[in-house]
This record gives C-alpha cells, sequence and structure tokens, in this order.
C-alpha cells in the first residue's frame, strides 16, 4: 500500500516537473520572439532600411507606405494561416524557423508605432500590457475553473471586432474607433487566460521532444499574439503620438 502511495506521488512529481518545464519553454520562446519583433522594428525606424518600407519625401518624412512596405504588412496575416500547416506536417525546426521569421516580419510591420509615439509611451504602456498580460497568464495556469465556455465566447468577440474594424475602413467613426479598442483590449485580456489554460492542458509527459517542442512554439505564438494585440489597442488610448 505505502509503495503504491510512493508511486503515485513521484509520477505526479515528474508531471508536475516536465509540465512546469514545458510552460517555461514556452513562455521562453514568446519572451524571445518579442524581443525579435522589438529588435527589428527599432532597427528599422532608425535605420536607412526605413526606406525600404516607407515612401521619404526630400525632407526626411513618411509620406506613406512603399509597395514591399505593405507586403510586409499583409505578410503575418499569411504566414499565420501557414503556420498550422507547418505545425501539423513540419518538423521542430521548421515550426521554430517559421516562428522567428513571424516574429521579425511582424516587427516591420509594427516599425510606424516607433515612428507615430514617442518611445517612453511606448516603454510605459509595454510595462503596462506585461503587467496585464502576466496577471490573466497566472490566472489562466492557476484557475481550476474550465474556461472553454469563456474562450467561445471570446472567439465570437474576435470574429466581431474583425468585422467592425474592416466596416469602420468605410465610416471612418472615431467613436466606432475607440469602442473596438477598448472591446479588443477586454478580448485579448480574457484570451490570455484562456490560451495558457488551453497550453497548460494539451501538455502529455508521454509526448516525444519533437511533439515537445511543436507544442510549445504553437502555444508561445497564441500568448505572442494576444500580447501584441493587447500592446497595440493599448497604446491607442495611452501612447503620445510625436
Amino acid at each position: 500500500m505505502e509503495n503504491k502511495t510512493f508511486s503515485k506521488s513521484e509520477e505526479l512529481s515528474n508531471v508536475d516537473a516536465g509540465l512546469r518545464q514545458y510552460m517555461i519553454k514556452v513562455y521562453n520562446f514568446m519572451a524571445a520572439g518579442l524581443c525579435l519583433t522589438a529588435l527589428t522594428a527599432y532597427i528599422i525606424a532608425n535605420t536607412s532600411l526605413l526606406g525600404l518600407f516607407f515612401n521619404i519625401n526630400a525632407a526626411g518624412q513618411v509620406t506613406g507606405m512603399s509597395g514591399f512596405g505593405w507586403l510586409m504588412f499583409i505578410a503575418p496575416l499569411i504566414m499565420v494561416f501557414a503556420f498550422g500547416w507547418v505545425v501539423s506536417r513540419g518538423t521542430a525546426s521548421q515550426v521554430q524557423t517559421l516562428f522567428w521569421a513571424y516574429a521579425a516580419v511582424m516587427g516591420m510591420s509594427l516599425t510606424p508605432i516607433f515612428l507615430a509615439y514617442t518611445g517612453t509611451s511606448v516603454a510605459r504602456v509595454f510595462l503596462i500590457t506585461a503587467g496585464m498580460f502576466g496577471g490573466m497568464s497566472i490566472y489562466g495556469y492557476t484557475t481550476k475553473r474550465d474556461l472553454s465556455a469563456m474562450g467561445s465566447f471570446l472567439m465570437m468577440g474576435l470574429i466581431g471586432i474583425i468585422i467592425a474594424t474592416i466596416v469602420n475602413i468605410f465610416l471612418k467613426s472615431p467613436g466606432l474607433y475607440y469602442a473596438i479598442s477598448f472591446i479588443a483590449i477586454a478580448v485579448f485580456t480574457g484570451l490570455t487566460a484562456f490560451d495558457t489554460q488551453r497550453i497548460r492542458q494539451i501538455y502529455s509527459e508521454y509526448d516525444n521532444s519533437d511533439v515537445m517542442t511543436k507544442k510549445a512554439v504553437a502555444g508561445a505564438l497564441s500568448l505572442y499574439l494576444d500580447f501584441i494585440n493587447m500592446f497595440i489597442y493599448l497604446l491607442q488610448f495611452f501612447g503620445d503620438r510625436r
């Protein structure tokens, strides 16, 4: 009886240790992706590479995006759809390569943020986002409540945000713009908790190294997107324009 109890305790301990290492791997990939995105955007905004992405007049002012800039702006959306295919059919190294490429391309598409907002406000909003993200991710990891129902509701909200954003491109309504931003912050804050719980639930101690890495990278991308979107929408409220 004692041997059975000891074996069960040892098994649970091994699962907890494996889960902890798995989650650390997820967060490390996510953090590294964010750093690569920020570094890419900063380098482009502060070097001659800016001319590849934007049209610049004789006075050195940005007048619009170049054709290549528009391509890099759209590329992250295409790469997200490709990511699912690579995760299901590719190797762990291919999944990682696409993740790093996505983070770099996202940095290119976010370069206008460094041009439109002051560095101080970008740093301030980043810290606000990190605090909100950290709190909700901890909640998603520790809560015993099943967040599946909330996740379905949030996904419906995300679809609504996308549709409303497209509609507002034509309406150009400031009121709708801020309403979308406010709702989006709430949606991505909730998705952070939901995605964290989902990432924890798909962990299996029986996965081999290749499968474990692919799961970790896929989970990191989900949390990365939650963070990036939360940051962008918070910046619209708390960022100081140049």
